[in-house]
């Protein structure tokens, strides 16, 4: 039998900056958004009634979170967006601005875009490599939904099995 396990525990947030880039030319202002995630596993139920340890999968999110968590978010691999390291500062160089942050503040994704739809890619990807790659936990899909706001947001899902 298949069941499936929703976790959208407190503790899976993280407030982060960023900007949407539209085009060659237009960008949104800096600014940022307390994030919420959450983890739908679909998997098999065994025969102890039980699926497998899904604390295992919450510090799984949580680590996740922690990971992006009071930084700027940028996304290095936007085709408008050249990012420049020097020393301990980065450099988003866009259109005719070069905005400065000091490397401590910033983390590089491997996103075309800062979105709630490249946030749930990326964080179903890592969440995958961290976690549910294990064949022990018979999971069959997996959805992880990155919300910006209430009422504002997008699940990513990807088939397992």
């Amino acid at each position: 039998m298949l069941t499936e396990i929703h976790l959208a525990k407190e503790n899976f947030k993280f407030s982060a900056g960023h900007f949407t880039i539209f085009s060659a030319t237009e960008r949104e202002n800096l600014h940022g958004h307390n994030f919420t995630a959450g983890v739908t596993i679909q998997c098999e139920v065994l025969k102890n009634g039980m699926t497998f340890d899904y604390g295992l999968a919450k510090r799984a999110m949580e680590t996740l979170c922690r990971s992006l968590n009071e930084t700027f978010l940028l996304p290095a691999n936007s085709p408008h967006l050249r990012i420049q390291e020097v020393d301990d500062h980065l450099f988003a160089i866009f259109a005719d601005e070069k905005i400065p942050f000091l490397r401590r503040d910033a983390t590089l994704l491997p996103l075309e875009n800062v979105t709630v739809e490249e946030l749930a890619r990326w964080f179903l990807d890592q969440f995958i490599k961290d976690f549910a790659s294990e064949p022990a936990y018979r999971i069959r899909e997996l959805a992880v939904e990155i919300n910006s706001g209430p009422g504002q947001g997008a699940t990513m899902r990807r088939h397992l099995a």
